[in-house]
């Protein structure tokens, strides 16, 4: 007669023996929720590319004592500069965003009613712009070219609609940049027609604002790292 089985499980070993180590479970776990906490803050945050080179260059002054390249402060300062001495500043804005630099266009200004060909004293304008984000320390910044019209629709034998009119002013800086020698790989043209308007093109009645609909002709320059 067989005796009693013995049992080949042996009782799992506790995993603290000593309970002086148990709050190692509790960090474990706070530390755990602090760091999806930052992660989560992170992912929501909009990081202003010209500020935080500043606030880097600061820290890098005071610890350090030594500087550190600011390129998206430096290019925003030439273009700055670069708009002044043209004396363009009502044909082109510049600002910052939460990425780098944008270039706001007026259409008006650089493209002839309704068309995608630029006007002739345009062209010295994008030139200089494309010979400023050609240096060498500029070169790991990327350019969208993005091509905005009124709600007015256009359709002629050239543009079935403000779809292709964005998209043809668009890409047509995207050459102008590409014979100035910034390569295709830096460079992307999108077409947003009028669905990003700055203001209302019309009022509460539906009547155009001709005001309004002049600042949504616009062509945006987004440089960013």
């Amino acid at each position: 007669m067989l005796g009693p089985r013995k049992s080949f499980y042996k009782p799992l070993k506790k995993e603290f023996d000593d309970e002086s180590h148990a709050w190692l479970l509790t960090f474990a776990d706070a530390v755990t929720l602090l760091l999806a906490f930052f992660v989560m803050l992170v992912s929501f945050s909009k990081v202003d590319i010209v500020s935080f080179e500043e606030v880097k260059s600061g820290i890098a002054r005071d610890l350090g004592q030594r500087s550190i390249a600011r390129p998206a402060a430096q290019l925003r300062s030439e273009l700055d500069t670069l708009v002044d001495s043209l004396g363009v500043a009502d044909a082109v804005r510049i600002n910052i965003y939460e990425r780098g630099i944008v270039l706001e266009l007026a259409s008006n200004a650089f493209y002839l009613p309704g068309s995608a060909i630029l006007r002739p004293e345009a062209r010295p304008i994008l030139d200089r712009v494309a010979e400023t984000l050609d240096a060498p320390l500029y070169s790991k910044f990327l350019i969208a070219i993005e091509g905005h019209t009124d709600d007015s629709p256009i359709s002629n034998e050239k543009f079935a609609s403000n779809w292709e009119l964005s998209a043809a002013r668009a890409t047509n800086i995207v050459r102008l940049f590409e014979a100035r020698n910034i390569p295709v790989r830096r460079m992307r043209a999108v077409a947003f027609a009028d669905t990003q308007p700055k203001v209302p093109n019309r009022d509460s009645t539906g009547a155009a604002l001709p005001e309004n609909q002049a600042k949504n002709r616009r062509v945006i320059v987004r440089i960013h790292r």
